[in-house]
């Protein structure tokens, strides 16, 4: 018994560690001036890391109040963002709409709520999803939504942390200004969404030059652009700009542009 409980008060301190340096690094990149996107990516690692569960995405709405995926940290769990928005259905649209968390513990047991995403998420191996809101003041912005292997619901402390790091992307997305107008919110939301578009297109021209997943494309683009102290946004324009190749990349120090 004392040995059990030793272990459980070890795991609850690394625990906290991880989540005091989570919260450490993103509130000063928030300070030191940051790409959004990149941090949205970083905190959805984070959500990975410190919540139990093995995928996250998340979807922001645009100017006409259609939600576009923003981060994923999989493949699938993009796939699975996808799939909602398209059949305009599942958690993530319930929680954007309703503005309050939505947990399905088991898609098996509740598959008659979404059957599609209920088919497809399981293929993927996932059987749980939480979706989070995030909002700003009566408003919601989009949902963080979480995806679990195992099913089950997400215990308090996770839940807690959950919604102070939707809050976090929240701050992220509006900017570190006050914001007070309707018009400067969907401004701030339309920046960001815009520089999801241009990684996007970026990731795809630098897959499609090496031969890259994806992902790796995206980890390419990251590292260049923390390497010569750039926002990975302004990396992805200069891709796109045909300002920047995969293998001016993979030059000498990583810095040389082409045209």
């Amino acid at each position: 018994m004392g040995y059990t409980c030793f272990v459980e008060m070890e795991e609850a301190d690394d625990r906290a560690a991880l989540l005091a340096q989570a919260f450490a690094e993103l509130a000063g990149a928030l300070a030191d001036g940051y790409d959004v996107a990149e941090l949205l990516d970083r905190l959805l690692r984070h959500c990975v890391d410190l919540l139990a569960v093995d995928a996250a995405g998340l979807v922001l709405a645009d100017a006409s109040d259609a939600l576009q995926v923003m981060a994923a940290t999989t493949g699938p769990a993009r796939f699975l963002e996808v799939l909602q928005l398209h059949a305009e259905s599942g958690p993530c649209l319930e929680c954007y709409h309703t503005g309050r968390p939505v947990q399905v513990e088991d898609l098996r047991a509740d598959g008659d709520r979404w059957p599609a995403l209920a088919r497809n998420a399981r293929h993927g191996g996932y059987r749980a999803v939480h979706a989070v809101p995030l909002k700003f003041q009566q408003q919601t912005l989009g949902a963080m939504n979480l995806f679990s292997i195992e099913p089950g619901c997400m215990g308090t402390t996770d839940q807690k942390i959950a919604r102070a790091l939707a809050e976090v992307a929240t701050v992220a997305i509006l900017g570190q200004r006050s914001i007070r107008r309707s018009g400067e919110v969907a401004e701030q939301l339309q920046t960001a969404l815009d520089s999801r578009v241009i990684i996007e297109q970026a990731k795809g021209m630098l897959a499609q030059q090496g031969g890259l997943p994806m992902p790796t494309a995206f980890a390419v683009l990251r590292q260049h652009a923390r390497r010569n102290n750039q926002r990975v946004t302004d990396a992805a324009r200069a891709v796109v700009d045909a300002r920047l190749t995969l293998d001016a990349m993979s030059g000498p120090g990583g810095t040389r542009a082409v045209g």
